[in-house]
Protein backbone atom coordinates (compact mmCIF):
# COMPACT_ATOMS: atom_id res chain seq x y z
CA UNK A 1 0.00 0.00 0.00
CA UNK A 2 1.38 3.40 -0.94
CA UNK A 3 1.96 5.74 1.97
CA UNK A 4 1.46 9.47 1.67
CA UNK A 5 4.24 11.12 3.63
CA UNK A 6 3.59 14.08 5.91
CA UNK A 7 6.41 15.77 3.97
CA UNK A 8 4.02 16.26 1.09
CA UNK A 9 1.25 17.51 3.36
CA UNK A 10 3.23 20.12 5.26
CA UNK A 11 5.78 21.55 2.91
CA UNK A 12 5.43 22.89 -0.61
CA UNK A 13 8.43 21.64 -2.59
CA UNK A 14 10.88 24.03 -4.13
CA UNK A 15 11.11 21.89 -7.28
CA UNK A 16 13.76 22.54 -9.99
CA UNK A 17 15.83 21.59 -12.25
CA UNK A 18 19.20 18.28 -13.86
CA UNK A 19 20.22 17.97 -17.33
CA UNK A 20 18.85 14.93 -19.02
CA UNK A 21 21.80 12.57 -19.48
CA UNK A 22 22.89 12.45 -23.09
CA UNK A 23 25.60 10.69 -25.04
CA UNK A 24 29.08 11.89 -24.24
CA UNK A 25 31.17 13.47 -26.97
CA UNK A 26 34.36 12.74 -25.07
CA UNK A 27 35.12 10.30 -22.26
CA UNK A 28 34.60 11.68 -18.75
CA UNK A 29 36.55 10.52 -15.71
CA UNK A 30 34.35 10.20 -12.64
CA UNK A 31 34.86 8.91 -9.15
CA UNK A 32 32.67 5.95 -8.34
CA UNK A 33 33.25 5.81 -4.60
CA UNK A 34 31.46 7.86 -2.00
CA UNK A 35 34.51 8.63 0.06
CA UNK A 36 34.35 9.80 3.65
CA UNK A 37 32.53 12.93 4.81
CA UNK A 38 34.65 16.06 4.76
CA UNK A 39 35.11 18.17 7.88
CA UNK A 40 32.52 20.92 8.10
CA UNK A 41 35.04 23.66 7.36
CA UNK A 42 35.98 21.99 4.07
CA UNK A 43 32.50 21.50 2.67
CA UNK A 44 31.84 23.92 -0.17
CA UNK A 45 28.91 26.13 0.83
CA UNK A 46 27.57 23.50 3.20
CA UNK A 47 27.47 25.36 6.50
CA UNK A 48 23.77 24.67 6.80
CA UNK A 49 23.91 21.11 5.46
CA UNK A 50 23.31 19.54 8.87
CA UNK A 51 19.94 21.30 9.27
CA UNK A 52 18.58 21.70 5.74
CA UNK A 53 16.24 18.84 4.78
CA UNK A 54 17.16 16.37 2.07
CA UNK A 55 14.64 16.65 -0.75
CA UNK A 56 14.06 13.77 -3.14
CA UNK A 57 12.34 14.02 -6.50
CA UNK A 58 11.70 11.61 -9.36
CA UNK A 59 13.58 12.19 -12.60
CA UNK A 60 11.46 10.98 -15.54
CA UNK A 61 12.84 10.85 -19.07
CA UNK A 62 9.84 9.20 -20.76
CA UNK A 63 12.35 6.57 -21.84
CA UNK A 64 11.29 4.23 -24.62
CA UNK A 65 12.80 0.86 -23.77
CA UNK A 66 13.15 -1.71 -26.59
CA UNK A 67 9.80 -3.20 -27.52
CA UNK A 68 7.74 -0.31 -26.10
CA UNK A 69 5.58 2.21 -27.95
CA UNK A 70 5.81 5.97 -27.51
CA UNK A 71 2.41 5.94 -25.82
CA UNK A 72 3.54 3.33 -23.30
CA UNK A 73 6.59 5.38 -22.37
CA UNK A 74 4.53 8.53 -21.87
CA UNK A 75 1.84 6.68 -19.93
CA UNK A 76 4.51 5.42 -17.53
CA UNK A 77 5.72 8.98 -16.99
CA UNK A 78 2.24 10.31 -16.20
CA UNK A 79 1.47 7.48 -13.80
CA UNK A 80 4.89 7.79 -12.17
CA UNK A 81 4.41 11.51 -11.52
CA UNK A 82 1.08 10.87 -9.78
CA UNK A 83 2.69 8.04 -7.81
CA UNK A 84 5.53 10.35 -6.75
CA UNK A 85 3.05 12.73 -5.17
CA UNK A 86 1.25 9.89 -3.43
CA UNK A 87 4.57 8.60 -2.11
CA UNK A 88 5.48 11.98 -0.58
CA UNK A 89 8.34 12.92 -2.90
CA UNK A 90 9.17 16.60 -3.20
CA UNK A 91 9.28 16.99 -6.95
CA UNK A 92 9.12 15.49 -10.41
CA UNK A 93 11.68 16.42 -13.08
CA UNK A 94 10.89 16.04 -16.78
CA UNK A 95 13.37 15.74 -19.64
CA UNK A 96 12.86 16.60 -23.29
CA UNK A 97 14.47 15.12 -26.39
CA UNK A 98 13.86 15.15 -30.12
CA UNK A 99 13.92 12.37 -32.70
CA UNK A 100 15.39 9.67 -30.40
CA UNK A 101 13.82 6.91 -28.27
CA UNK A 102 16.12 7.83 -25.36
CA UNK A 103 13.23 10.07 -24.32
CA UNK A 104 10.00 10.58 -26.26
CA UNK A 105 8.82 13.81 -24.60
CA UNK A 106 9.68 16.66 -27.02
CA UNK A 107 8.52 19.50 -24.74
CA UNK A 108 9.01 19.21 -20.99
CA UNK A 109 7.01 22.38 -20.24
CA UNK A 110 3.97 21.02 -22.08
CA UNK A 111 4.13 17.74 -20.16
CA UNK A 112 4.63 19.73 -16.95
CA UNK A 113 1.34 21.53 -17.64
CA UNK A 114 -0.48 18.22 -17.85
CA UNK A 115 1.09 16.91 -14.65
CA UNK A 116 0.43 20.12 -12.73
CA UNK A 117 -3.22 19.52 -13.54
CA UNK A 118 -3.05 15.90 -12.41
CA UNK A 119 -1.39 16.69 -9.07
CA UNK A 120 -2.04 19.08 -6.18
CA UNK A 121 1.08 19.44 -4.01
CA UNK A 122 4.23 18.15 -5.66
CA UNK A 123 6.64 20.44 -7.52
CA UNK A 124 7.03 19.85 -11.26
CA UNK A 125 10.22 20.95 -13.01
CA UNK A 126 11.87 20.68 -16.41
CA UNK A 127 15.23 18.96 -16.53
CA UNK A 128 15.72 20.52 -18.84
CA UNK A 129 14.06 22.78 -21.37
CA UNK A 130 16.66 23.20 -24.13
CA UNK A 131 17.28 26.86 -24.92
CA UNK A 132 19.33 26.18 -28.05
CA UNK A 133 16.21 24.99 -29.90
CA UNK A 134 13.59 27.21 -28.23
CA UNK A 135 12.87 30.92 -28.46
CA UNK A 136 13.52 32.32 -24.95
CA UNK A 137 10.39 34.51 -25.03
CA UNK A 138 8.17 31.58 -25.99
CA UNK A 139 9.63 29.53 -23.14
CA UNK A 140 9.30 32.48 -20.78
CA UNK A 141 5.61 32.81 -21.62
CA UNK A 142 5.09 29.12 -20.90
CA UNK A 143 6.99 29.31 -17.62
CA UNK A 144 5.06 32.34 -16.41
CA UNK A 145 1.77 30.72 -17.33
CA UNK A 146 2.59 27.54 -15.41
CA UNK A 147 3.97 29.47 -12.44
CA UNK A 148 0.91 31.66 -12.06
CA UNK A 149 -1.70 28.94 -12.58
CA UNK A 150 -0.06 26.28 -10.36
CA UNK A 151 0.36 28.32 -7.19
CA UNK A 152 4.12 28.40 -7.74
CA UNK A 153 4.67 24.65 -8.11
CA UNK A 154 6.55 24.91 -11.41
CA UNK A 155 10.35 25.09 -11.70
CA UNK A 156 12.08 25.94 -14.94
CA UNK A 157 15.29 24.07 -15.62
CA UNK A 158 17.23 25.13 -18.71
CA UNK A 159 20.30 23.93 -20.56
CA UNK A 160 22.04 24.28 -23.88
CA UNK A 161 21.50 20.67 -24.99
CA UNK A 162 23.90 19.02 -27.40
CA UNK A 163 25.19 19.44 -30.98
CA UNK A 164 22.36 17.36 -32.38
CA UNK A 165 20.37 17.51 -35.60
CA UNK A 166 17.67 19.32 -33.58
CA UNK A 167 19.63 22.53 -34.15
CA UNK A 168 19.14 22.31 -37.90
CA UNK A 169 15.50 21.25 -37.71
CA UNK A 170 14.51 24.12 -35.43
CA UNK A 171 16.74 26.72 -37.04
CA UNK A 172 19.09 27.65 -34.22
CA UNK A 173 22.15 26.21 -35.90
CA UNK A 174 25.35 25.04 -34.28
CA UNK A 175 26.16 28.61 -33.17
CA UNK A 176 23.14 28.56 -30.83
CA UNK A 177 24.72 25.58 -29.07
CA UNK A 178 28.35 26.65 -29.07
CA UNK A 179 28.08 30.40 -28.34
CA UNK A 180 24.46 31.43 -28.02
CA UNK A 181 23.40 30.10 -24.61
CA UNK A 182 24.33 33.17 -22.48
CA UNK A 183 22.36 35.55 -24.73
CA UNK A 184 19.37 33.22 -24.73
CA UNK A 185 19.47 32.81 -20.97
CA UNK A 186 19.73 36.56 -20.38
CA UNK A 187 16.74 37.22 -22.63
CA UNK A 188 14.74 34.58 -20.78
CA UNK A 189 15.66 36.11 -17.41
CA UNK A 190 14.71 39.62 -18.55
CA UNK A 191 11.34 38.27 -19.66
CA UNK A 192 10.67 36.46 -16.39
CA UNK A 193 11.73 39.44 -14.24
CA UNK A 194 10.53 42.47 -16.17
CA UNK A 195 7.42 44.19 -17.47
CA UNK A 196 8.63 45.21 -20.96
CA UNK A 197 11.36 43.53 -22.99
CA UNK A 198 13.11 44.21 -26.29
CA UNK A 199 16.21 42.69 -27.84
CA UNK A 200 19.11 43.88 -29.99
CA UNK A 201 21.53 40.98 -29.94
CA UNK A 202 23.22 38.74 -32.49
CA UNK A 203 20.51 36.09 -32.23
CA UNK A 204 17.37 38.06 -31.34
CA UNK A 205 16.31 41.53 -32.40
CA UNK A 206 12.80 42.82 -31.81
CA UNK A 207 11.10 45.99 -30.54
CA UNK A 208 10.07 46.35 -26.93
CA UNK A 209 6.85 44.55 -26.05
CA UNK A 210 4.82 44.10 -22.89
CA UNK A 211 5.44 41.00 -20.79
CA UNK A 212 2.15 39.11 -20.56
CA UNK A 213 1.61 37.25 -18.29
CA UNK A 214 4.05 38.65 -15.76
CA UNK A 215 5.87 35.93 -13.86
CA UNK A 216 6.64 38.36 -11.03
CA UNK A 217 2.99 38.69 -10.05
CA UNK A 218 1.89 36.64 -7.05
CA UNK A 219 1.14 33.06 -8.18
CA UNK A 220 -2.53 33.06 -7.27
CA UNK A 221 -5.91 33.32 -8.93
CA UNK A 222 -7.40 36.79 -8.21
CA UNK A 223 -11.05 37.10 -7.34
CA UNK A 224 -13.37 38.89 -9.74
CA UNK A 225 -13.31 42.17 -7.85
CA UNK A 226 -9.53 42.33 -7.83
CA UNK A 227 -9.40 41.47 -11.54
CA UNK A 228 -11.84 44.29 -12.34
CA UNK A 229 -9.86 46.75 -10.22
CA UNK A 230 -12.52 47.16 -7.52
CA UNK A 231 -11.58 48.31 -4.04
CA UNK A 232 -12.24 45.40 -1.65
CA UNK A 233 -13.95 47.63 0.94
CA UNK A 234 -15.96 50.13 -1.09
CA UNK A 235 -16.36 48.47 -4.50
CA UNK A 236 -15.12 51.64 -6.25
CA UNK A 237 -12.72 51.54 -9.18
CA UNK A 238 -9.06 52.02 -8.32
CA UNK A 239 -7.02 52.14 -11.52
CA UNK A 240 -4.22 51.73 -12.40
CA UNK A 241 -3.94 48.28 -10.77
CA UNK A 242 -0.14 47.98 -11.21
CA UNK A 243 2.55 50.48 -10.32
CA UNK A 244 4.54 51.51 -13.39
CA UNK A 245 7.88 53.24 -13.25
CA UNK A 246 8.88 55.66 -15.95
CA UNK A 247 11.24 53.15 -17.56
CA UNK A 248 8.69 50.35 -17.49
CA UNK A 249 10.89 48.09 -15.37
CA UNK A 250 8.94 48.18 -12.12
CA UNK A 251 8.61 45.02 -10.07
CA UNK A 252 5.70 44.03 -7.86
CA UNK A 253 6.85 44.24 -4.24
CA UNK A 254 5.87 42.23 -1.19
CA UNK A 255 4.80 43.87 2.07
CA UNK A 256 8.45 43.84 3.15
CA UNK A 257 9.57 45.64 0.01
CA UNK A 258 11.19 42.64 -1.65
CA UNK A 259 10.49 41.79 -5.32
CA UNK A 260 7.96 39.05 -5.88
CA UNK A 261 9.81 36.07 -7.29
CA UNK A 262 8.88 34.33 -10.51
CA UNK A 263 9.30 30.60 -11.09
CA UNK A 264 12.36 29.00 -9.50
CA UNK A 265 15.08 28.19 -12.03
CA UNK A 266 18.05 25.86 -12.35
CA UNK A 267 20.74 25.65 -15.03
CA UNK A 268 22.17 22.37 -16.28
CA UNK A 269 25.94 22.56 -15.79
CA UNK A 270 28.29 20.10 -17.47
CA UNK A 271 31.35 22.31 -18.07
CA UNK A 272 33.27 25.16 -16.39
CA UNK A 273 31.69 27.65 -18.80
CA UNK A 274 28.23 26.47 -17.82
CA UNK A 275 29.08 26.78 -14.13
CA UNK A 276 30.31 30.35 -14.60
CA UNK A 277 27.20 31.25 -16.60
CA UNK A 278 24.95 30.04 -13.78
CA UNK A 279 26.97 31.62 -10.96
CA UNK A 280 27.27 35.02 -12.64
CA UNK A 281 23.47 35.15 -12.90
CA UNK A 282 22.85 33.88 -9.39
CA UNK A 283 21.13 30.67 -10.52
CA UNK A 284 21.54 27.24 -8.93
CA UNK A 285 23.06 24.31 -10.82
CA UNK A 286 21.62 21.04 -12.02
CA UNK A 287 24.37 18.40 -12.05
CA UNK A 288 24.19 15.30 -14.23
CA UNK A 289 23.87 11.61 -13.42
CA UNK A 290 27.45 10.87 -14.47
CA UNK A 291 28.89 13.03 -11.66
CA UNK A 292 30.32 11.39 -8.56
CA UNK A 293 30.93 13.21 -5.30
CA UNK A 294 34.42 14.34 -6.33
CA UNK A 295 33.02 15.77 -9.56
CA UNK A 296 30.28 17.56 -7.65
CA UNK A 297 32.84 19.09 -5.28
CA UNK A 298 34.89 20.29 -8.24
CA UNK A 299 31.84 21.94 -9.82
CA UNK A 300 30.93 23.53 -6.49
CA UNK A 301 34.41 25.01 -6.15
CA UNK A 302 34.18 26.46 -9.66
CA UNK A 303 30.77 27.86 -8.80
CA UNK A 304 32.05 29.41 -5.58
CA UNK A 305 34.91 31.13 -7.37
CA UNK A 306 32.63 32.56 -10.04
CA UNK A 307 30.04 33.55 -7.43
CA UNK A 308 32.50 35.51 -5.32
CA UNK A 309 34.09 37.06 -8.42
CA UNK A 310 30.65 38.42 -9.31
CA UNK A 311 30.61 40.31 -5.99
CA UNK A 312 28.22 38.08 -4.07
CA UNK A 313 28.74 37.11 -0.43
CA UNK A 314 29.23 33.89 1.49
CA UNK A 315 25.82 34.00 3.15
CA UNK A 316 24.12 34.21 -0.24
CA UNK A 317 26.29 31.32 -1.40
CA UNK A 318 25.13 29.15 1.50
CA UNK A 319 21.53 29.83 0.57
CA UNK A 320 22.05 29.05 -3.11
CA UNK A 321 23.87 25.82 -2.26
CA UNK A 322 20.61 24.52 -0.82
CA UNK A 323 19.03 25.01 -4.24
CA UNK A 324 21.50 23.04 -6.34
CA UNK A 325 20.05 19.79 -7.69
CA UNK A 326 21.94 16.55 -8.32
CA UNK A 327 20.55 14.01 -10.75
CA UNK A 328 20.99 10.35 -9.95
CA UNK A 329 19.43 6.91 -10.05
CA UNK A 330 17.33 5.14 -7.43
CA UNK A 331 16.40 1.47 -7.43
CA UNK A 332 15.17 -0.07 -4.20
CA UNK A 333 15.02 -3.78 -3.44
CA UNK A 334 15.36 -6.13 -0.50
CA UNK A 335 18.80 -7.09 -1.73
CA UNK A 336 21.39 -4.84 -3.31
CA UNK A 337 22.29 -7.51 -5.84
CA UNK A 338 18.67 -7.69 -7.03
CA UNK A 339 18.38 -3.91 -7.41
CA UNK A 340 21.59 -3.82 -9.38
CA UNK A 341 20.54 -6.77 -11.56
CA UNK A 342 17.26 -5.02 -12.40
CA UNK A 343 19.08 -2.02 -13.82
CA UNK A 344 21.78 -4.07 -15.55
CA UNK A 345 19.06 -6.11 -17.21
CA UNK A 346 17.22 -3.11 -18.68
CA UNK A 347 19.30 0.06 -18.90
CA UNK A 348 22.11 -1.08 -21.25
CA UNK A 349 19.57 -1.98 -23.93
CA UNK A 350 17.84 1.36 -23.48
CA UNK A 351 21.14 3.26 -23.70
CA UNK A 352 22.17 1.42 -26.86
CA UNK A 353 18.71 1.81 -28.40
CA UNK A 354 18.17 5.42 -27.33
CA UNK A 355 21.55 7.12 -27.26
CA UNK A 356 22.68 5.35 -30.39
CA UNK A 357 19.97 7.18 -32.36
CA UNK A 358 21.51 10.64 -31.81
CA UNK A 359 22.81 12.42 -34.93
CA UNK A 360 25.16 15.37 -34.78
CA UNK A 361 24.24 18.55 -36.64
CA UNK A 362 27.51 18.89 -38.52
CA UNK A 363 28.81 15.34 -38.79
CA UNK A 364 31.30 15.71 -35.94
CA UNK A 365 32.56 12.52 -34.35
CA UNK A 366 30.57 11.25 -31.40
CA UNK A 367 31.85 8.79 -28.82
CA UNK A 368 29.21 6.98 -26.81
CA UNK A 369 29.90 5.33 -23.48
CA UNK A 370 29.75 1.56 -23.34
CA UNK A 371 26.11 0.95 -22.25
CA UNK A 372 26.85 -1.74 -19.69
CA UNK A 373 29.86 0.01 -18.19
CA UNK A 374 27.83 3.22 -17.90
CA UNK A 375 25.02 1.35 -16.13
CA UNK A 376 27.51 -0.21 -13.72
CA UNK A 377 28.95 3.23 -13.03
CA UNK A 378 25.51 4.63 -12.22
CA UNK A 379 24.84 1.72 -9.88
CA UNK A 380 28.14 2.48 -8.09
CA UNK A 381 27.47 6.19 -7.79
CA UNK A 382 23.85 6.34 -6.75
CA UNK A 383 21.04 5.04 -4.54
CA UNK A 384 20.83 1.45 -5.75
CA UNK A 385 20.27 -1.25 -3.13
CA UNK A 386 18.30 -1.80 0.04
CA UNK A 387 16.32 1.08 1.55
CA UNK A 388 19.05 1.60 4.15
CA UNK A 389 21.78 1.60 1.51
CA UNK A 390 19.85 4.07 -0.65
CA UNK A 391 19.34 6.43 2.27
CA UNK A 392 23.00 6.16 3.31
CA UNK A 393 24.13 6.92 -0.24
CA UNK A 394 22.00 10.09 -0.41
CA UNK A 395 23.02 11.23 3.06
CA UNK A 396 26.71 10.64 2.32
CA UNK A 397 26.54 12.83 -0.79
CA UNK A 398 24.59 15.51 1.08
CA UNK A 399 27.10 15.47 3.94
CA UNK A 400 30.13 15.55 1.68
CA UNK A 401 28.98 18.14 -0.85
CA UNK A 402 26.27 20.17 0.89
CA UNK A 403 23.81 19.41 -1.95
CA UNK A 404 20.42 18.59 -0.44
CA UNK A 405 18.18 18.22 -3.51
CA UNK A 406 18.12 15.11 -5.65
CA UNK A 407 16.32 14.18 -8.87
CA UNK A 408 16.47 10.39 -9.08
CA UNK A 409 15.81 8.33 -12.18
CA UNK A 410 13.18 5.88 -10.96
CA UNK A 411 12.22 4.22 -14.26
CA UNK A 412 15.43 2.27 -14.82
CA UNK A 413 13.62 -1.06 -14.87
CA UNK A 414 11.74 0.02 -17.98
CA UNK A 415 8.55 -1.54 -16.65
CA UNK A 416 5.54 0.58 -15.66
CA UNK A 417 4.40 -1.42 -12.65
CA UNK A 418 7.97 -1.92 -11.43
CA UNK A 419 8.55 1.84 -11.71
CA UNK A 420 5.46 2.62 -9.66
CA UNK A 421 6.52 0.06 -7.04
CA UNK A 422 10.01 1.54 -6.92
CA UNK A 423 8.64 5.04 -6.34
CA UNK A 424 6.35 3.77 -3.59
CA UNK A 425 9.29 2.14 -1.81
CA UNK A 426 11.38 5.30 -2.10
CA UNK A 427 8.58 7.17 -0.37
CA UNK A 428 7.73 4.64 2.32
CA UNK A 429 11.15 3.14 3.09
CA UNK A 430 13.88 5.60 2.03
CA UNK A 431 12.42 9.04 2.81
CA UNK A 432 11.77 8.29 6.52
CA UNK A 433 15.48 7.50 6.95
CA UNK A 434 16.58 10.87 5.57
CA UNK A 435 15.50 12.84 8.61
Amino acid sequence: MTRTSTRAETRRPVGVRPPAPGPALTPTTVTATAGTPLPADRRTGSATADTAPVQVGAFLLSAQFPGQTHGEALDRTVRAAVAAEQAGLDSVWLAEHHFVPYGVCPNAATLAALLLGRTRRIGIGTAVSVLSTTHPVALGEQAALLHLTSDGRFTLGVGRGGPWIDLEVFGGGVDAFERGFPERLDLLLRWLRGTRVGAAGPQFTFPEVAVVPRATEPPRQPDLGAWLGLDERTGTLRFPRQRQDADGSAEELTATGRPVAGPPMVVACTSPNGVRTAAERGLPMLLGMHSGDEDKLHMLELYRSAWLAAGRGEEQLRRITRQHVAAGVAQVDDRASTARATLLGAMPGWFEFGLGAHRTVDGRERKMRDPREYTELLCDLHAVGTPRQCADRLLATAERTGIRRFALLAEGSGDREATLHNIARIGSEVLPQLG
